[in-house]
């Protein structure tokens, strides 16, 4: 049975911060790993990228920022952080190409030349791509595949309907200056994580609500060229299982739904995945090289509350393991994470937009 509103909204963990007096501010990580915060003074922290010259650029949707993270002697502590273009609207994904910055915005892919080095903009942004903003998911997301062509998701406006305008709920794909547009990859809700990882493009979606406590799954997907995902007709319910047909929404059958790409993998329900880091560092121990890292953002109507992590996927195999838990306890929780990104020096970055806090993750052999 789904949660009425009034269970939901009491489900919502209460961020409380970090507990900074404590080992590793209070998380749990796998033996040799270690959690400190990197950088602060953020309001709502969200997609990362690193810049060819190493540097590490975040987007904060409340600000209408995106800063540059400075660490030059490479040595994991911050040297300097700064504003490196501001007045835009909601950015979220960030992507450097073809000596550009590309940012999306919930309402446009713009872009601002960029020379490796580079600390503030040196011009104003140039639109790129037209998107309708706003909605239930207004965040997006910009990709360059291995053919250098510009990938572009976009989240549903509602929690289940069929979208009147076909850049909703779906991945585009375009040239580099945004020309020659045409889906790619569509019935996504909400794909907020988009990578390519060798030739194919993985991405996080967010499942439908008022299901129940564990329907659907959260699900993960390999996206190919013309395929359809499901939303809003299917769900999935088990890693690559056929897809279920949504009764509840009433629309299409069985038989569509068996014909939609199944997920992969999956973990637990309303757990909100958002940002995805394949990991292709030496830093860390052999068996952690070329995972997938998941942000799971985590629930706001499910009971007891779920997400509040980091998950590592295996792409092969599909299965899922903590890798960061403490963030969520009982119903408080001290942060939300949002993205994840591979540093230069192998250590992975964590942006926790609960709290407005980037964090550092290393390995050292215990």
């Amino acid at each position: 049975m789904a949660l009425s509103l009034t269970a939901a909204l009491s489900a919502c963990a209460v961020v409380t911060g970090p507990n900074t007096t404590s080992p590793d501010l209070g998380l749990t990580l796998p033996a040799g790993f270690h959690a400190a915060i990197y950088a602060t003074g953020f309001k709502k922290p969200r997609l990362m990228a690193l810049a060819p010259n190493g540097d590490v650029f975040v987007s904060d949707d409340s600000t209408g920022q995106v800063s540059v993270l400075l660490d030059r002697n490479h040595d994991g502590t911050l040297d300097a952080q700064q504003v490196f273009a501001s007045g835009l609207n909601k950015p979220s994904s960030l992507v450097f190409h073809g000596g550009f910055l590309y940012v999306a915005n919930t309402d446009a892919i713009v872009r601002f030349p960029y020379t490796p080095g580079d600390v503030q903009a040196s011009a104003a942004p140039e639109k790129v791509v037209d998107l309708p903003g706003g909605g239930m998911h207004y965040s997006r997301t910009v990709v360059f595949g291995p053919d250098d062509r510009m990938y572009v998701a976009a989240g549903s406006t509602c929690n289940a309907c069929e979208e009147s305008d076909p850049k909703r709920a779906a991945v585009w794909v375009y040239d580099a200056d945004g020309k020659n547009g045409r889906p790619f990859a569509t019935g996504l809700r909400n794909a907020v994580g988009l990578e390519w990882y060798g030739d194919t493009l993985y991405a996080t979606t967010n499942g439908r609500d008022f299901k129940g406590n564990d329907t659907p799954p959260e699900s993960f997907f390999r996206l190919q060229d013309g395929q359809n995902y499901g939303w809003p007709y299917c769900y999935p319910v088990a890693s690559n299982a056929a897809q279920q047909w949504d009764k509840d929404f009433g629309k299409k059958d069985q038989a569509y739904c068996n014909a939609a790409q199944p997920a992969f993998a999956t973990t637990i329900a309303h757990a909100a995945p958002l940002g995805l880091a394949f990991y292709t560092g030496t830093s860390f121990p052999a068996d952690y090289r070329n995972l997938m890292f998941v942000a799971l953002h985590g629930s706001w109507n499910r009971l007891p509350p779920s997400g509040y992590k980091v998950i590592t996927v295996n792409p092969q195999t599909g299965e899922t393991r903590d890798f960061i838990t403490g963030f969520l306890r009982g119903v408080t929780t001290s942060g939300r994470p949002v993205d994840l990104q591979v540093t230069s020096d192998g250590a992975l970055l964590l942006s926790d937009d609960g709290n407005g806090l980037i964090y550092r993750i290393s390995y050292a052999a215990p």
